[in-house]
């Protein structure tokens, strides 16, 4: 026997989802050459801008010695056109010499000019380049195994990568629901209000995390009749585990001073429930 009493009551909507990071960053070098060092162990929680692989970078340190001795070359070429100019300029106002001479004068510091912009520029991509040689991560997360051994000569074509990060703090869960159930969604969170949602392991017994819904998508699959929605979660104890199969409930709405009597005393005939 049991007591028919008044209580709280949970409208639930329950859904099968995966676990998708926020961010999945495949990391690929920008400049070719033979990998030397690796600066993280597999697996490992790395930070924005920890080291992850050196690039010999001596052939990209001549080039930024062979661009810098360019532009010294041509901006020495650049300051004695200057100084022949001023000279030119003064002798063409005593009618010394003929006015084209300063003319052309003038033509030829600022084709120099010029070469030493085209020059200074090649210096900051041969820097740029050297930078690269120094692969950090692009984002916080877990740093998968590693695709590449040390010693391997890598390629900027290379469409693999050498590794792959995935954020885990915060994550979020993807799953589908009927599209009558949408209203109901909708109607929440028009009115500002942060629908919770609890993710549950493959069993639909162990309670993982809860988090918030943090998105609807903007169409209805027509093949299926369902939304996709996206729920995020802290997942500071990283219980939520990237490409992860978890049960999604999502607490719709809550309703309060209802009777509520056992599941079990719910008896299903022809009239319907009784």
């Amino acid at each position: 026997a049991a007591t028919i009493a008044k209580d709280c009551l949970d409208i639930t909507l329950n859904a099968l989802g995966t676990v998708v990071p926020l961010a999945t960053v495949t990391v690929r070098p920008q400049v070719s050459g033979q990998l030397t060092e690796i600066g993280f162990t597999e697996g490992q929680l790395v930070k924005q801008g920890d080291f992850l692989f050196q690039i010999d970078p001596r052939p990209y340190q001549v080039a930024l010695e062979q661009a810098q001795g360019q532009l010294a070359r041509d901006q020495a070429l650049l300051k004695g056109a200057q100084v022949n100019l001023a000279r030119y300029q003064k002798l063409a106002r005593q009618n010394s010499i003929a006015q084209q001479q300063a003319d052309d004068q003038l033509y030829l510091v600022k084709q120099y000019e010029g070469t030493v912009k085209l020059d200074e520029a090649q210096v900051e991509t041969a820097k740029l380049n050297l930078a690269y040689c120094r692969i950090v991560a692009p984002v916080s997360g877990r740093i998968g195994l590693r695709l590449i051994d040390p010693g391997n000569y890598v390629q900027i074509s290379n469409t693999t990568g050498i590794a792959v990060i995935a954020q885990m703090q915060p994550i979020t869960v993807v799953f589908t629901l009927p599209e009558d159930n949408l209203p109901a969604v909708m109607e929440a969170m028009q009115k500002g209000t942060k629908l919770q949602v609890t993710a549950y392991d493959r069993s639909d017994t162990v309670k993982l995390a809860t988090g918030t819904l943090a998105a609807v998508d903007s169409t209805i699959d027509t093949t299926t009749g369902t939304v996709k929605l996206r729920a995020q979660f802290d997942n500071t104890d990283e219980k939520l585990f990237p490409n992860q199969f978890v049960n999604a409930h999502l607490l719709v709405k809550v309703l309060q001073g209802v009777t509520v009597i056992p599941s079990a005393a719910v008896q299903r005939g022809s009239p319907g429930t009784f």
